[in-house]
């Protein structure tokens, strides 16, 4: 069992959104994505404040993948995007939207990614590949008390890893709750992991280890 102290602990949400999972199959679902709400959730009455990430794109962003230019191939010229990437998480659209049965009004802060054209960021913590724009959610933390941080969310094997190691640079204690989370490949999801671990995250199988 993992112990934590409600008072000083948040629990973080990341990219929990319908684009990342079978509800949105021509954008990037994630298998079994849509699965991962009632461990969310459950994260939550662990936690005295709930932070959440969404990837918030507009439609002109120069990593979009095209016949020419397909998924994950390489974007040159633009410091704050590798790798190009299917439209996805399009503000406006159903994409954008939070997965079913998590309530957008329960978060005390949330943070839009990839709102400009020329950024596509993977951590919740920074907007710059650099980590020197920060998306506040480290100072609204820290500033609230926070010392433990439970995470869940989409994908493993890219958002919720870099946000986790961003969390832990920053010196927090976190503990990734890998029910509520799913990644895009088996051997990038075990690689992912097994950084976490290097890095210091707790990793437990459900919110059923915490009290």
């Amino acid at each position: 069992m993992v112990k934590v102290d409600k008072q000083f602990t948040a629990s973080f949400d990341i990219d929990a959104q319908k684009t990342f999972s079978p509800l949105c199959p021509e954008e990037l679902p994630v298998v079994e994505g849509d699965q991962i709400v009632e461990e969310l959730n459950r994260n939550k009455e662990f936690a005295c404040l709930h932070v959440a990430s969404r990837d918030a794109h507009p439609l002109n962003a120069v990593w979009i993948a095209n016949a020419y230019q397909p998924p994950m191939s390489k974007v040159e010229g633009y410091p704050d995007v590798d790798l190009r990437w299917p439209v996805h998480a399009i503000v406006g659209t159903a994409g954008f939207e939070f997965l079913p049965g998590l309530d957008g009004k329960c978060y005390e802060y949330q943070v839009f990614k990839g709102i400009v054209p020329d950024q596509h960021p993977y951590g919740a913590c920074y907007h710059d590949f650099k980590e020197h724009q920060s998306t506040g959610a480290i100072e609204f933390l820290k500033v609230n008390n926070i010392s433990t941080v439970i995470c869940g969310g989409l994908a493993t094997d890219y958002c919720v890893k870099t946000t986790v190691l961003q969390l832990l640079k920053a010196g927090f204690k976190v503990i990734v709750n890998l029910g509520a989370c799913r990644g895009i490949a088996p051997e990038t999801t075990a690689q992912a992991i097994a950084e976490m671990q290097s890095a210091g995250a707790v990793m437990i199988a459900s919110a059923a280890e915490l009290q």
